[in-house]
């Protein structure tokens, strides 16, 4: 089993000169996806749940679209790397024209004009609603959860609920990796997503909400604040957009009516 963190010794500096402290620093591995052979990215993880990451990612991304296409999932370990080979049933990459981006979150991302363009034709319609209450609750657990967060401050971290109660938590440096492992757990699990609220740390960029309305979550929420572009899409699609959530308040840059009292 990889560790999730490893111990370092620093010079911190406080004011009064330099003094020795012992940190922990989040593990960063990079895990190749190959699908029936050929590689299609490499993420930068922390080796948590690589067959749930592997899978998210392929299924936020449109490789794949139902579970009965896997076939088989293979994950090899090792402490420089980790490979998930994932074999599916159809050919993935039919009629696909790979265009790359680079992601605001530093990743390359792929086809993402082909996504914004398909996905923006999409309307969410969910009637669910949420108090301010359980938005509030619900960022507050999330933070309450993250102990690898506590030893090294170098995670994002992410959660499926209802309004009553979280239902799914993960965590990992990158804020695309915490979401796709969740969407991968619900998409292996065939546990059903749409209806419920995704809450989250980090920037809310558009391939984030892409994420989100994929699988057809109403309600988005973060702790950190949504870009322009997010927020234009969100108002478009139908999706609740909630950012910049502190212990007594938040943004509500779309509603929807789904926020009780709003």
């Amino acid at each position: 089993m990889i560790k999730d963190s490893y111990g370092y010794t620093v010079k911190e500096y406080t004011g009064n000169g330099f003094k020795d402290k012992e940190i922990r620093s989040i593990l960063e591995i990079p895990l190749t996806i190959n699908l029936n052979g050929r590689e299609v990215v490499t993420l930068l993880t922390t080796a948590k749940f690589p067959d749930y990451l592997a899978i998210g990612f392929l299924k936020s991304d449109a490789y794949i679209s139902s579970l009965d296409q896997v076939t088989d999932i293979k994950i090899t370990e090792s402490r420089e790397r980790i490979v998930a080979d994932v074999s599916v049933s159809h050919d993935p990459w039919k009629d696909r024209v790979l265009e790359y981006s680079i992601t605001s979150g530093c990743g390359k991302g792929t086809n993402f004009g082909r996504n914004v363009s398909t996905i923006s034709k999409r309307a969410i319609t969910s009637k669910l609603t949420v108090t301010p209450e359980q938005i509030l609750r619900h960022a507050q657990e999330l933070h309450a959860r993250s102990t690898l967060y506590g030893k090294t401050r170098g995670c994002h971290n992410s959660s499926l609920c209802t309004p009553q109660e979280m239902l799914y938590f993960r965590e990992d440096i990158g804020r695309h990796n915490a979401i796709d492992m969740i969407v991968g757990q619900c998409f292996l699990e065939n546990v059903p997503t749409d209806g419920k609220m995704i809450v989250s740390t980090g920037r809310v960029a558009s391939e984030i909400l892409l994420k989100a309305v994929r699988i057809g979550v109403p309600v988005l929420a973060s702790t950190a604040v949504a870009t322009s572009f997010s927020v234009d899409l969100a108002r478009k699609i139908g999706i609740t957009l909630i950012g910049n959530i502190s212990d007594t308040g938040f943004w509500v840059y779309n509603d929807q009516g789904r926020i009780s009292g709003l």
